[in-house]
């Protein structure tokens, strides 16, 4: 009798060859205290984080913490029901009106993750008989969002406007069309052409999603997204963004002003049959959603922190996915696996955490360490992290170019 998990054998030999080398686990860390927003405590050593999505650095705003502290003295550690049951308290409302309020949209809908939320959007807007249009490099919850669903499923090379229009005019005329895209890219940290693909899908009469999980805060005026920096918003019909991210919570959400949207709370299965998120969650999500819409500040020191430590890698003989910093998140390619993981664990010697990325998050044969930046870093941080690149790429024999 076979045993089911013997299909896992070849992953459980990679990590094993991979740790016998002598590294550390890149996949086993543990947070022993946080500090800050750019400061922990790993492995008994005093840390840089530069791996956390914490883009805005909200985790430890004094009014998200207190806002959290008094929702969970109200109402308890958790609703113990779905948004349709008893899952509802005040401060879900509140959160999706603080949504509203920073999209200016008419509807927005709190998922407990931002994985449901692109998981049931994906399998709930697209049927049999319709298409659901997406990028290859898509993030997995979009995949597995339209695994999960019905609709015949097309991919396009990531960021071509060119095979998007090419895929999107073989298609029928008349059958609905969903075309998802993502402001940023997470792995490489690049950002879609948005204002050429969002025209070419609409030109295919295509409705039009934008994950803007890694976008939301920084880009644009309001700190929306790539979306709303494009100038696109009018003909954008979904936005949909986490909490993990800038504002520094758990929790995922889709905005919407499309007049029947509202319907989705009755036929979206990963909303209708998941418990609601604690009140405590839900109020640090409103209250930190609220800062960042006038967090210009912040927005411009994260985008000078990017740009210091993209120009300061590169001239160091590091290289970078993307040519320019296009985002908070800068991706140092590395030759191998084994490579990669000795200079994650050399960092990690030295106090600096990064994310370790290898296929098949990453693209066929790549692997990297991803850096994303936090308006919090200070500017002799970038600087020291900058400095422990090198000495870590020496103790990996990680070679630089000249």
């Amino acid at each position: 009798m076979g045993d089911l998990f013997d299909k896992f054998d070849p992953v459980i030999a990679e990590k094993a060859a991979l740790l016998a080398t002598g590294v550390n686990d890149p996949f086993n860390l543990v947070m022993e205290k946080v500090h800050s927003p750019t400061e922990a405590t790993v492995n008994g050593r005093e840390t840089i984080l530069v791996g956390t999505y914490n883009y805005m650095g909200m985790t430890f705003d004094p009014d998200v913490i207190a806002a959290g502290k008094e929702a969970l003295d109200q109402y308890g550690a958790g609703t113990t029901g779905s948004r349709v049951l008893n899952g509802t308290y005040q401060g879900h409302r509140e959160v999706e009106e603080a949504l509203k309020d920073f999209y200016g949209t008419s509807h927005a809908m709190v998922f407990s993750t931002g994985y449901q939320a692109n998981l049931g959007l994906m399998a709930t807007m697209a049927a049999r008989g319709e298409y659901i249009i997406l990028d290859a490099d898509s993030h997995a919850s979009i995949y597995d969002g339209c695994a999960m669903g019905n609709a015949d499923i097309v991919r396009f090379r990531h960021n071509s406007v060119e095979d998007l229009d090419k895929r999107l005019g073989r298609l029928p005329a008349e059958a609905g069309k969903l075309v998802v895209l993502e402001g940023v890219y997470s792995m490489l940290g690049d950002i879609a052409p948005l204002k050429e693909m969002v025209a070419v899908a609409k030109k295919h009469g295509a409705m039009v999603v934008v994950d803007e999980a890694h976008g939301m805060g920084f880009f644009g005026p309001n700190g929306r997204g790539v979306y709303e920096a494009a100038g696109v918003e009018a003909d954008v019909d979904f936005v949909v963004g986490t909490f993990s991210k800038s504002v520094g919570t758990v929790g995922g959400f889709v905005v919407s002003n499309h007049p029947k949207f509202e319907v989705l709370r009755l036929v979206c299965r990963p909303y209708v049959f998941t418990a609601s998120l604690p009140p405590s969650v839900v109020a640090t999500a409103a209250t930190s959603i609220r800062k960042l819409k006038h967090a210009h500040n912040k927005r411009q020191h994260l985008w000078e922190n990017s740009r210091k430590l993209h120009s300061g890698l590169k001239a160091k003989g590091f290289k970078i996915a993307t040519e320019t910093a296009e985002s908070a998140i800068i991706a140092v390619l590395m030759p191998g696996q084994e490579a990669c993981a000795r200079m994650w664990s050399a960092l990690i010697e030295l106090g600096v955490y990064v994310n370790m990325a290898r296929p098949p998050a990453t693209p066929a044969g790549m692997f990297l360490l991803r850096c994303s930046l936090c308006a919090e870093h200070r500017a002799e941080q970038v600087d020291i992290i900058i400095d422990r690149f090198v000495k870590a790429a020496e103790i990996a024999g990680i070679p630089l170019e000249a």
